[in-house]
C-alpha cells in the first residue's frame, strides 16, 4: 500500500468524491470534476476580477487580462483571419481553460485533469466535431472536395482521398495525445526526481536543483502546450473556413 501511495503514477489516480449512480452509469463527482470546476470559477475569477474597474489606464491585473485577450486575437487574425472573429469566444475559452488547468496542475496536492486521456480526447473530439459542423454548414457538399488536393491528377484520387480522410479523421486523436502526454510526463518526472531528494537525504542537492529547474520548465510546458491547443484548434478551423 505505501509504495503504491508514493508510486509517481498515484497522482493522476480518480478519487470518488461524491458517489453518484444513473442507472448503469457512473456519474461521481470525482476530484477531476473539481478540479475542471475549480478551472472555471478561476478562470471566471480573473477575467471578471481584473476588468471589474475597466479603467481607461490599466493596473497589472487589467494589464494581464487585455493581454490575454490580445495574444488570442491576433493568433486568430494570423491563422484565420477576420472570417475567424465569431469564434473568437470559443478560442478564448478553449485557450484559457487548457491554461489555468495546467497551472492549478502545478499546484501541491491539486490534480491535473489535463494529464487524462480521456479529458483530452473530449475537448478534442468536442473541438473536431464543432469545425466539421461549421465546414458542412458553410460549405455543404463542396466540403468533401477537401479530401482531394487541387491540382492532383484525378488517378491519383483512390490513393489520396483514403490518405486524406485518415488524416482529418486522426486530428482529435493527435491533439489530444499531445496535451496528455506532455502533461503526464512531465507530472511524472517531478515526482521521480522529488523522490530522489528525500531518499538521498544530504546527498539529494542535485536532484534538488533539478526539480527546481524542472518545475520552470513544466510552467513553460503548460502555457505552450495551451497555447499549441489553440493555434492547431485556429487551423482546423481555417480549414473549415477556407478548405483549400
Amino acid at each position: 500500500m505505501s509504495a503504491e501511495k508514493h508510486s509517481p503514477l498515484a497522482q493522476f489516480e480518480i478519487k470518488q468524491l461524491i458517489p453518484m449512480q444513473i442507472g448503469d452509469l457512473d456519474a461521481s463527482f470525482t476530484n477531476s470534476s473539481l478540479f475542471m470546476v475549480l478551472t472555471v470559477l478561476s478562470v471566471s475569477a480573473f477575467l471578471v476580477l481584473g476588468m471589474r474597474k475597466n479603467a481607461h489606464v490599466p493596473g497589472r491585473w487589467q494589464s494581464i487580462v487585455e493581454l490575454s485577450y490580445l495574444f488570442i486575437a491576433n493568433l486568430m487574425k494570423d491563422t484565420v483571419g477576420s472570417e475567424g472573429r465569431a469564434y473568437f469566444p470559443f478560442i478564448f475559452t478553449v485557450f484559457m481553460f487548457v491554461l489555468f488547468g495546467n497551472l492549478l496542475g502545478m499546484m501541491p496536492y491539486s490534480f491535473t485533469f489535463t494529464s487524462h486521456i480521456v479529458v483530452t480526447f473530449t475537448m478534442a473530439l468536442f473541438v473536431f466535431i464543432g469545425v466539421t459542423i461549421i465546414a458542412l454548414v458553410k460549405h455543404k457538399m463542396r466540403f468533401f472536395t477537401f479530401f482531394m488536393p487541387p491540382g492532383v491528377p484525378i488517378y491519383m484520387a483512390p490513393l489520396l482521398i483514403p490518405i486524406e480522410i485518415i488524416s482529418y479523421l486522426s486530428r482529435p486523436i493527435s491533439l489530444s495525445v499531445r496535451l496528455f502526454a506532455n502533461m503526464l510526463a512531465g507530472h511524472t518526472l517531478l515526482k521521480v526526481f522529488a523522490g530522489f531528494i528525500i531518499s538521498l537525504g544530504l546527498f539529494g542537492i542535485a536532484p534538488l536543483a533539478f526539480v527546481i529547474a524542472l518545475t520552470g520548465l513544466e510552467f513553460v510546458i503548460a502555457f505552450l502546450q495551451a497555447y499549441v491547443f489553440a493555434i492547431l484548434t485556429c487551423l482546423y478551423l481555417n480549414d473549415a473556413l477556407h478548405l483549400h
